[in-house]
């Protein structure tokens, strides 16, 4: 008896460490510990809740009857994971962080509602859930005095608003500071860790993360954006998460343009996160992974005509 429960804990907590390497596309409990570790480096309470909001995430489709393979291959977690620590950043106040662990616990929900409304279309859901929950939960503070958002979200006027296009050329921290910001990290050490914990599950998503990141860096630069945001790895992350999704992660029949078009895709992200950051601009929010979702979203389904992209 003692056996099957030391197991069966066993089990949970590696399928919850997938479902923190699922933000990364990754289903790998390995990937997922060093990706925890890489977030504790940066902020040891921000791992707590990293770690609580996967295991919120992987109880609920346990306890909800999901499909068990879902389940333990870290489906329910990640948007969780994503959700649950954007709150405890973007929010303030006492019992913060009570509101981002209910917020893990809606995106376990929501993600479950889109697997459903999406399942005929053959499109990953990805992780809108959490880019949905955590901009409409950021808006309530607007209309609910419960709700306050950090200092860090600053409304500010298009009018009054001026591109700034000078700083320095920091292309190390560009590139570390790039997979560190898909967890809200920019310590350089923790992007070390990631990059080690996406090879950990396999050259290709690691090569790919690169170039995606590469791909994405050099595509802002030519086309003039902030170099505030590349260097601190706000352009990068998306371009990371899609040239791994297009390239390798949803290319199970080896398409032959499958790896151009997944540098393509990351490219891509760059306009979308600029619009973005404009559209978002007067509330204050960040685009989060948005950029990443359309533009995968707009590859995989293309993909649905042009089959050999």
């Amino acid at each position: 008896m003692k056996k099957n429960s030391f197991v069966n804990r066993f089990h949970f907590i590696t399928v919850s460490l997938k479902g923190i390497s699922q933000a990364i596309l990754i289903e790998n409990a390995v990937t997922g510990a060093i990706i925890l570790l890489a977030i504790m480096l940066s902020s040891f309470s921000l791992g707590v809740i990293a770690l609580l909001s996967a295991m919120i995430g992987t109880l609920l489709g346990k306890l909800g009857g999901a499909d068990e393979e879902l389940v333990d291959q870290g489906l329910f977690g990640f948007n969780s994971v994503l959700t649950g620590m954007a709150l405890y950043l973007f929010l303030t106040g006492p019992y913060h962080w009570i509101l981002s662990l209910i917020g893990a616990f809606l995106a376990a929900i929501v993600t479950a509602a889109l697997m459903h409304v999406m399942k005929n279309t053959g499109i990953p859901v990805l992780t809108f859930p959490f880019v949905g929950l955590t901009l409409f939960t950021l808006l309530v503070s607007y209309r609910l005095s419960a709700v306050h958002t950090s200092n860090a979200l600053v409304p500010q006027s298009l009018w009054q608003w001026k591109l700034d296009i000078t700083g320095p050329f920091n292309l190390k921290e560009g590139i570390f500071t790039g997979i560190g910001q898909v967890f809200f990290l920019d310590y350089t050490i923790s992007g070390i860790l990631l990059f080690v914990a996406v090879f950990w599950a396999g050259w290709r998503l690691g090569l790919y993360a690169f170039l995606g990141n590469a791909a994405a860096l050099l595509t802002a630069l030519i086309l003039g954006a902030e170099r505030s945001l590349i260097f601190v790895g706000l352009y990068g992350y998306n371009g990371i998460l899609t040239a791994m999704a297009v390239a390798v992660v949803f290319n199970t029949s080896k398409r032959r343009l499958s790896y151009v078009s997944g540098i393509l895709a990351a490219c891509l992200t760059v306009p979308i996160a600029a619009s973005l950051h404009t559209w978002l601009l007067p509330f204050g929010l960040p685009p989060l992974t948005l950029p990443f979702v359309l533009s995968t979203w707009i590859f995989l389904s293309a993909r649905k005509v042009l089959p050999k992209l």
